[in-house]
């Protein structure tokens, strides 16, 4: 157990540079933790616990407003983390995290973290530079919600989404898993009427197909330069 332990942290990207004698101190102070198809594992305002690092499974981290219309911010698969946030600055968790599918996480306390980066200057340097990153990639996504019309937005979302959910041969992808109109919406802040009409449209113009709930794309390279081309026209107004 203490190897796969070490082998799910070092397969993660964030401790891609840490050392063996660290990734064992993780290792001793981690825990697996498996959550059914449904279960919140976490909720926006709880107290945070630790990070997680997704070893299977499929897990939606989202946010709702008062009214309950929610938004998906991301899908964490095996290999990555969520809940760095809460658990780099101590303050309770920003959104909800919930299994899509069954899941299982190796959970590191955010003292025996703290530790760690204490130590090893190198692996705190490598955090940096990897958070860096990722509120680079935030803006961007602002940046696209706020110019970028939903046409523009399904076009990258879907692109996106088949990078990782998809089966790519020759510049086709055909989906493995199905995302419902809804799933969509959530995850652009839109309504499901409005995801069913600009599918609609890329099924018209030949971007996309459906059968029986899966998505294929035809072409990657149309479906980008659709999104490539609003992002130009929102430039140009």
């Amino acid at each position: 157990m203490p190897d796969q332990k070490i082998e799910a942290i070092q397969s993660c990207y964030l401790f891609s540079e840490a050392d063996r004698q660290g990734l064992s101190a993780l290792a001793q102070a981690s825990r697996m933790v498996r959550s059914a198809k449904g279960t919140t594992i976490f909720q926006e305002g709880d107290e945070a616990d630790g990070l997680r690092v997704m070893l299977s499974g499929l897990v939606r981290i989202w946010i709702a407003d008062q009214e309950g219309r929610e938004l998906t911010l991301a899908l964490v698969e095996p290999g990555e983390t969520f809940g760095e946030i809460a658990m780099l600055d101590g303050l309770p968790r920003t959104a909800n995290a919930t299994a899509l599918e069954d899941s299982e996480c190796l959970v590191t306390p955010s003292g025996a973290l703290d530790a760690a980066l204490a130590q090893d200057t190198k692996l705190a340097r490598h955090l940096i530079q990897l958070l860096c990153e990722l509120l680079r990639r935030n803006t961007e996504t602002m940046g696209a919600f706020a110019f970028l019309g939903l046409d523009g937005r399904l076009a990258q979302k879907l692109h996106d989404l088949a990078l990782s959910h998809a089966t790519v041969s020759g510049g086709r992808a055909q989906f493995q898993r199905q995302f419902s109109q809804t799933d969509l919406a959530q995850m652009l802040g839109v309504t499901r009427e409005a995801v069913n009409k600009r599918l609609k449209a890329l099924t018209h113009d030949g971007l996309i197909q459906q059968t029986e709930g899966l998505i294929a794309i035809p072409d990657l390279g149309a479906l980008a330069a659709r999104a490539q081309s609003a992002t130009g026209l929102a430039k140009g107004r």
